[in-house]
C-alpha cells in the first residue's frame, strides 16, 4: 500500500503570496542600506556586494556572516520591517478555503526571519491554519536549498520524507526536497518541469485537485 501523504510543507513567498511587487523590492533596499551602514559602503558598492554574497551563497546574509561577522538576528531585524504589511500583501482568491480543506498537517518552510513570516500570514488571515512556522532561525541560518533545514524540520515533526509534499516556487529547493524522497509542487507559470518536480500548478486552488488525487490513490487514509 502507498506511503500516507500526511503533511504539506510551504514555501511563503510566491507560494502563498505575491512578494514580488512589494516585499521583495522593501527587503532589497534595506539589506543595500544595511550594507552602505554597517560596512561603510556607497550605495552602488553595497549593491554590488548584496548581489555578489546572494550569487554566491543563495542568501546575501551568509556572505555577510562569513566575511564581516554580522549579527544575524540584528540583520533579518533591520532588513524585514513592514509598519504598513496588512496594505501591500497580496494573497490569491480563495486561498484559505483552499487551505482549509487540504487533509493532513500545514508547515511553512521559509528563509525569511520568522516575526515576519507570522506577520504576512496573520495578514493573509491564515496563521491559525498551519501547525508549525519553520524559518532561518532555526535552520542556524542554514537556507533552502540547503538539506540541513529540511531534516531538521523532519526530524522536529518525526515525519519521513515520503509523507510530505513540498509546495515552492522554487526549483532549486524542489530539488533538494525530491533527493530526499518527498513529493513536489512547482507554483510557476511554466509549462516544461524538471523531472524531479511531481505537479506544477499556476494558482494555489490547484491543489485540491492534487488532494483529492493521492486521496483516491491511497495516499490519505
Amino acid at each position: 500500500m502507498p506511503e500516507r501523504v500526511v503533511t504539506w510543507i510551504f514555501d511563503l513567498d510566491n507560494t502563498l503570496h505575491d512578494a514580488r511587487p512589494h516585499f521583495f523590492p522593501h527587503i532589497n533596499r534595506s539589506m543595500t542600506e544595511y550594507i552602505e551602514q554597517f560596512l561603510a559602503l556607497d550605495t552602488e558598492a553595497a549593491g554590488q556586494l548584496r548581489q555578489h554574497y546572494w550569487r554566491m551563497y543563495g542568501a546575501t546574509l551568509l556572505g555577510l556572516m562569513r566575511h564581516h561577522g554580522i549579527d544575524p538576528g540584528h540583520f533579518l531585524r533591520e532588513t524585514h520591517r513592514f509598519d504598513d504589511i496588512e496594505r501591500v500583501v497580496l494573497k490569491e482568491a480563495g486561498l484559505r478555503q483552499t487551505l482549509r480543506r487540504m487533509r493532513g498537517r500545514r508547515i511553512v518552510f521559509s528563509n525569511g526571519p520568522v516575526h515576519y513570516a507570522k506577520a504576512v500570514l496573520k495578514a493573509l488571515r491564515i496563521a491559525d491554519l498551519f501547525d508549525d512556522v519553520v524559518c532561518i532561525e532555526r535552520t542556524r541560518y542554514r537556507p533552502k536549498p540547503d538539506a540541513y533545514g529540511f531534516l531538521l524540520l523532519l526530524r522536529r515533526h518525526r515525519l519521513r520524507a515520503r509523507q510530505c509534499i513540498m509546495v515552492e516556487d522554487s526549483l532549486e529547493n524542489l530539488r533538494t526536497a525530491k533527493k530526499l524522497g518527498m513529493r513536489t509542487v512547482w507554483f510557476a507559470h511554466a509549462h516544461n518541469a524538471p523531472g524531479y518536480v511531481d505537479y506544477t500548478i499556476r494558482n494555489v486552488r490547484a491543489l485540491r485537485q492534487i488532494g483529492r488525487y493521492l486521496q483516491s490513490c491511497g495516499h490519505f487514509q
